[in-house]
């Protein structure tokens, strides 16, 4: 657990472009949270986000009506969990109980503000997921949105 100042990308839909609220995780769960615990999923970088969107979009749709949030994170400390303390089987979907209590019990605790986790689209990369109920939330800010437009060839069906 290191200390840092983070910039973030979140891929949302247009409507979502003010919203850090994690209402959306908490909705439908995610596989580090379950129902009803709400957290913001981010990523560390505009592709990561982009991979992430196209792994659960069906082949033959291109999103629409999508924007990019750039979001300044405050230095803080990092809760980061290891790939050695997940169990194998920590990829599959659906999702398993295992990466959903990780971050229930994270939003739970209450002692962070950030959770680094590892991607499961590309290997060696981070998502961050933000706790909308620790003190330092405040300090997260959305520094630019614009509007994002898909490659269509990531969605094609060949």
């Amino acid at each position: 657990m290191g200390r840092t100042g983070l910039i973030v990308y979140r891929l949302t839909r247009k409507k979502f472009e003010h919203d850090l609220s994690g209402k959306g995780a908490e909705i439908a769960g995610g596989r580090w949270n379950s129902k009803g615990v709400r957290i913001l999923y981010t990523g560390e970088n505009r592709a990561l986000c982009t991979t992430e969107i196209a792994v659960h979009t069906p082949l033959g749709i291109t999103p629409k009506g999508y924007v990019l949030q750039t979001i300044q994170l405050p230095k803080t400390r990092i809760k980061a969990v290891q790939l050695n303390a997940l169990p194998k089987n920590w990829k599959v979907f659906p999702h398993i109980a295992q990466t959903k209590k990780v971050g229930d019990a994270f939003i739970q605790q209450n002692k962070y503000l950030i959770l680094k986790v590892p991607s499961t689209v590309i290997q060696e990369e981070y998502n961050y997921l933000i706790n909308p109920f620790h003190h330092e939330y405040l300090k997260v800010k959305i520094l630019e949105t614009v509007k994002f437009e898909f490659d269509k060839r990531l969605f094609e069906k060949l």
